[in-house]
């Protein structure tokens, strides 16, 4: 008797296709991870906290629902609330412990969506929002604006 192995088939793309929904994280086509950000008053939310090293694309929306935002990607070995900070509250960019600025998107307006590709090593790295407002005399990191992200 012969059976149809398409069933099986469309089984198996299936599952591999609500794993990556589920995960946030998915292969891009050009062979990277792409790994879906949201920013918000007062949080950075990744689908995932975890990817692959070599090339991430961060596909980054800004939620707001006031707030310009920005993303920044910090090597670090620090935990993400103990990065150095100066008198405002925003992240000393150059203090002890920060390995390297990877890369950033500046301002970021609301309902707005970006796309940052950069290449990381295996490590552990902080995305936060390094912005102050003046007018609200508040620092977006120190509002909680940052997670922990691994590269593996």
């Amino acid at each position: 008797m012969f059976r149809s192995r398409i069933p099986v088939a469309v089984a198996v793309a299936m599952l591999a296709l609500a794993t990556v929904a589920c995960t946030g994280a998915s292969p891009s086509p050009e062979g990277g991870t792409t790994v879906n950000v949201t920013l918000q008053e007062w949080a950075v939310v990744p689908a995932e906290t975890s990817a692959p090293a070599g090339e991430i694309t961060f596909h980054v929306t800004n939620e707001g629902p006031e707030d310009i935002h920005e993303l920044v990607i910090i090597r670090t070995d620090l935990a993400p609330g103990d990065l150095p900070t100066d008198d405002t509250g925003m992240v000393d960019e150059e203090g002890e412990g920060i390995e390297e600025i990877v890369d950033e998107i500046e301002d970021l307006e609301v309902d707005t969506s970006q796309d940052l590709t950069v290449t990381l090593e295996a490590g552990n790295y902080v995305l936060l929002c390094n912005i102050y407002s003046e007018d609200e005399s508040e620092a977006h990191y120190a509002e909680g604006m940052r997670i922990g992200f691994t590269v593996e």
